[in-house]
Order: structure tokens, then sequence, then C-alpha cells
């Protein structure tokens, strides 16, 4: 294949699969949902660069082929011989749909026999994990009852096999399992949740688990090791590994000095741009959230000096803006400009692409709106708080009239884990907050916080707010503040809080 052929194969595969990985040496090494490329094809040859915030990655590419799901490369890394291969995939999980039901099959009746061998004063009811949509349950969770006597305990697991983010929303599905077990079996008590996950995957379960309201249901996290099938008890109350670490708040002003040319290039074309501090180095350029231009700080090519560069393209493509695609900039920009409006034609790519991030830009900048408790400023979004198993982003991180930090998290269409995952944002906010870190690390300047727990405020369109969010609502810890705001379906045109309703051990308004 000639290097414009390669070139376009890639950026073909990729404009269909936002959630793409790659993967190299059996490793993945890029996910891009954060992650971002470029590739060209000048002087006769195709080079592929990659990079994220953990790693950088320059391939030339000489072969590509495309086998259902993967489109797999022959690479070369410069200053070696040997070609290699690098495959990007669509989904993480590669595996065929026979080999997920293999899998899935086998756990089950595995997890059978540890229940009855672990638990042996206990029934254990036919596990399952056939389909019922209507109940939200998928084919990733075995599920069933442990009985002693007249009470129960509501019983998920998940197999090794699954990804991360399957084990990560397990406690969703067991939550509303132990809910539909209570309901369906009214005769007896089922007082609990038993939540079986693989070894070392359970640091995101756990501190949910830590927050749910312990009143309402016991609660009990295990791991489960396939090969040895042997039960270890974690401790919700250990939150070890979970702590998490801030990234320094940037300086701002030095960072707008420092690409003020670039702005004022960009904001020619579209004045209405939003110019995003991302650290020292870099500014992103957003047009109501998303993303459509990156300024950052490069070595001269040939040089030992560093200079300010401008890249182009909806993420996670960039083009490198030259004299020779200044032109296709300003049509990218103007097109955008175009898109990008709460009038423009909803059919279009660019009108529907990333609408969290629409709606982020909209609360950032309209918080009293939102909420008459909260500041205008100071507000951060998309802050980054890492933890032993993730990167985690904080949508919006505000700040009320009384000085009390709020989490406000955000989605635009339906998702069965917002009130978890909110739980989880809200739970590392609490841990930096305990500790004094948001002003250590330069956040909030000029603001006494006060010492009380974050308010966290779960936001979506009314009509968007997923059926089981009541459910899971009401097993929230009555420690966390919470509030689901129902917002007025044509929030692009203007945000209006159209409902409130309080977690339901704290009363609804």
């Amino acid at each position: 294949m000639s290097p414009e052929a390669l070139a376009r194969a890639i950026q073909d595969f990729l404009g269909e699969a936002p959630s793409a990985v790659v993967r190299e040496e059996g490793e993945i090494t890029f996910d891009f949902s954060s992650a971002r490329y470029s590739v060209s094809s000048e002087h006769g040859k195709c080079v592929l660069h990659l990079w994220s915030g953990e790693r950088n990655a320059v391939r030339r590419v000489v072969d590509a082929e495309q086998k259902d799901r993967v489109l797999r490369l022959q690479v070369q890394r410069f200053g070696r011989g040997q070609p290699t291969k690098l495959e990007i995939c669509r989904d993480r999980d590669q595996r065929t749909p026979t080999a997920k039901k293999a899998a899935r099959t086998a756990y089950k009746r595995l997890l059978e026999r540890v229940l009855a061998k672990s638990f042996p004063d206990a029934n254990v009811e036919k596990l399952t994990s056939a389909m019922d949509l209507e109940q939200s349950f998928g084919p990733i969770y075995t599920r069933g009852l442990l009985r002693r006597g007249n009470s129960a305990f509501a019983v998920l697991g998940v197999n090794a096999s699954e990804t991360q983010a399957s084990v990560d929303a397990a406690l969703t599905f067991g939550l509303l399992w132990l809910d539909h077990c209570r309901y369906r079996d009214a005769r007896r008590v089922v007082e609990g949740l038993q939540l079986f996950v693989p070894p070392r995957t359970s640091a995101i379960v756990r501190e949910r688990m830590a927050h749910l309201n312990h009143a309402a249901a016991k609660f009990a996290l295990y791991e489960l090791d396939e090969r040895e099938l042997a039960l270890a008890v974690v401790d919700c109350r250990d939150r070890g590994n979970v702590a998490t670490r801030l990234v320094r708040a940037p300086d701002e002003r030095a960072a707008r000095e420092r690409f003020a040319a670039q702005t004022a290039r960009v904001r020619a074309i579209v004045p209405d741009a939003e110019a995003v501090v991302l650290n020292g180095t870099e500014m992103a350029y957003r047009l109501h959230g998303l993303e459509f231009a990156h300024a950052r700080i490069a070595a001269l090519p040939g040089s030992f000096r560093n200079a300010a560069e401008l890249s182009f393209g909806p993420p996670p493509q960039e083009t490198l803006l030259t004299d020779d695609t200044g032109a296709d900039f300003e049509r990218f920009a103007r097109m955008l400009a175009a898109a990008r409006v709460s009038h423009a034609d909803r059919t279009n790519p660019l009108y529907r692409m990333h609408p969290e991030r629409w709606l982020e830009s909209l609360v950032s900048r309209n918080l009293a709106q939102l909420d008459a408790r909260l500041l205008s400023a100071p507000v951060y979004s998309q802050v980054p708080a890492f933890s032993a198993s993730d990167r985690a982003m904080i949508d919006v991180l505000g700040v009320t009239r009384e000085s009390r930090l709020a989490v406000i998290e955000l989605k635009a269409d339906e998702d069965i884990h917002l009130p978890l995952q909110g739980i989880d944002y809200w739970a590392r906010v609490e841990w930096h907050h305990q500790r004094g870190e948001f002003k250590q690390f330069g956040y909030f300047a000029g603001v006494e916080l006060s010492p009380a727990p974050p308010l966290l405020l779960l936001v979506a369109p009314a009509l968007r707010v997923h059926p089981a969010t009541d459910t899971l609502l009401r097993y929230i810890s009555p420690e966390i503040d919470c509030e689901l705001l129902g917002i007025d379906e044509r929030w692009r045109e203007e945000l209006r809080v159209v409902f409130r309703k309080r977690s339901r051990s704290q009363g609804a308004d």
C-alpha cells in the first residue's frame, strides 16, 4: 500500500471507532477516549504519531490489514530495523461472542461451587446470567440468591476475563439485583448484597461501596481467584490504594501569555472559541465543548529549541497547522462554527459530537443558573484526579456562596451509572479536601473553603434520566448531600432546571 493509502486507512478506521484502543506487544498503550493521534504521508513515508498524558510514540507504518474489528499495522520504530505489529482495536474486549459465552458459562458453574463451599450453611439458588432488558440485566454478570432460612443475600459476580470497566460497573447492577430480589420475594428478608470480583480489580467498587447507605442493606465485597477457587474478603473501610492524587492547577495567566498569538489566530476565525489551559505547555481551543485546535510547546525540527505550535482537527485526530494546511484549518473552523450552534442541523456529526462536553461548557459558564447556591467563579472543569487503578476527570468543580465545595457530574444522554460515578468523584474530592490539597495545589485561590463535605449535584436532561436512577439513589449514604437535577431537553438553547430530587434518605423537594 502507498503511504497515502495507509494514512487514509488509519483515518477511516479511527473515524468510525471513537472507543478504539492501541495494542502493542500485548499491552494496551493508548485509549482514544483520552489519547490523540496525527498521521502524515509526506516524503514517501506514512508516519503515525500517538500521544496521551502518560506516553508518546512515533511509528512508521509500512503495511495495514483490517480484519473484523481490528486494524493490524506493520510498523517500524525509529532506530530499529525489524518491523513489529501494532493493532488498533475498536473495543478493549476483543473476544468473540462464542468465547465470551463460554467464559461466562464456566464462571457461573465455578461461582456456584465456591458459594456452596464457602457458605455451607446456606442454599445457593440457581445462578443465571440471562438477559433481562426490562430490569437492565445483561449477560456479563452472574446473579442469584444465597438463602439461609427466611433470610437471603443477593449475589452478583463478574469473571476475570471481563474488562476493568465491567468490574467497576458491577456495583450498579448489584444494587439493582438486590432491589429486584427484595421486590419479587417479599416473604423473605433479603438482607443485602454479596459482590464477587476478580483479584486486584476491586479498588473502584470498594470506594463506591464504602459510601453506600449501610443502614439500608448489608454489603460484602469479595475477590474471587478463579484458578485457586479462593475467596478474599475486601474491607470497604480500608481506602488503601484508592487514595488519589491531584494535578496541580496550571498558572493560567502565564499560559495565556505564552499562547497569545495562537489564541488570536484561532479567534480571528472562531470568535466564540473557548481557550482552555490544560497545563503550562498546552492550550485547547473548544467551541461549545468540542476541541478543534490545540497549542503546545514542542521542539523545532532539527533544533534543540522549543516553540509554540498549533494543530487542528476533531479529537482524536490532529493536523499540524503549517503554511500548507492553513487553508484547510480555516475551512474546518468555519464549518465547525456553522455546525456547533443550537439551531444547526441536528444530523450534522459536528453538532452531535461530545454532547456532555457541550453541556459542561454551558454549566461552567452558568453555575448560578443551575443552582442559586453556586458562585459563578472560581470553577474548574475536567479536573484530573488519579488513583492507583485509573485516571478520573471530575466534570465540574465549583464552590457555593458558603464556600462549600460542589461536585457536578453531568450526563447528556441516558446513563445507568450516573449515581455511582457521582459517588466516585465525590469521594475523591472529599479525600483531597480533608487534606487541604486543593489550596496546596493552587485551586480556589482567595477562597477559605468550608470544612463541610462537598455537595454532589447529578445533572441530566429530564427525559434522559435512566429509570433505574431512583432505585440507585435510595442506596447512597445519607452523609452525602446529593441532588438529582433534571434540566430542560432544549439545554443547548437555555440551561433551565425543571425538577430537583434529593436522595431518598434525605427526603425529596
